[in-house]
């Protein structure tokens, strides 16, 4: 049994994005492919799409059990959009079951364009990172995003720099969440310092300890850290200790 959804504003693309079937024929340049899924790049009349399809439910026992790794990134930028958070438009997306188990899946996103992920921009040694007023620009946009995020009781689970994006305008975009997930209590915390950890992993290398230190208090809303933000910052900055 196969369930699709192309949302209605790109009701014109339906002969190439209008059924699973018509997604898992489509041809274009690949971008990435691993033994689960594969990315491929498509353009229509001038714009760029993204169209991820997966063979596989994910790694472990979600390959036969819970939620498959497709309909988890779907939901997760759907959230995203709903609160407020910025991210790629989604165009279309569903799966297929067979017997009751994962078969196929795909997602499709329009393209932000242009837009480069922060970990390209770090990798290349690109002067914006040397504007503090650039800087300090995007830094606010992701504290605001990640708090969003976090008071949603929802952590994303891989919030690298590469799967943040800036545009021109140095406006920023959440993207490829996957593994992102509702958590509680101390399993929460733990969440949170992994996201805050992921953040700091390239930061340290790239940003001076005051724009670091300035980014937490735009994350935590405070102008005086308390005793419990001096312990999450000892944690974050341990992280990663021994694992790099």
């Amino acid at each position: 049994m196969a369930g699709w959804k192309l949302n209605p504003e790109y009701a014109a693309l339906g002969d190439d994005f209008g059924s699973l079937e018509k997604v898992f024929s489509l041809q274009g340049e690949r971008i990435t492919r691993d033994p689960l899924s594969e990315v491929i790049r498509v353009e229509r009349s001038g714009v760029r799409y993204y169209v991820k399809r997966y063979w596989g439910g994910g790694k472990g026992l979600r390959r036969f059990v819970g939620r498959p790794r497709i309909k988890a990134e779907w939901q997760n930028l759907r959230h995203f959009a709903k609160w407020g958070v910025p991210t790629v438009p989604v165009v279309a997306y569903g799966l297929e079951r067979q017997a009751g188990s994962f078969r196929r899946g795909a997602l499709i996103t329009r393209e932000v364009e242009r837009t480069r992920d922060l970990a390209a921009l770090a990798l290349s040694r690109d002067a914006k990172l040397r504007d503090a007023r650039w800087v300090d620009h995007v830094s606010r946009q992701l504290a605001c995003a990640t708090r969003t995020l976090h008071d949603h009781h929802f952590a994303h689970n891989d919030l690298k720099w590469r799967n943040l994006l800036v545009n021109e305008q140095a406006a920023l975009f959440l993207i490829d969440c996957p593994s992102g997930g509702f958590w509680w209590g101390p399993f929460l915390r733990r969440r949170v310092v992994k996201d805050l950890a992921c953040l700091d992993k390239v930061a340290k290398y790239h940003l001076s300890r005051s724009q670091r230190m300035r980014f937490f208090h735009q994350y935590s809303g405070k102008h005086r850290l308390d005793a419990a933000d001096k312990r999450m910052i000892r944690e974050i900055l341990q992280y990663f200790e021994g694992r790099e």
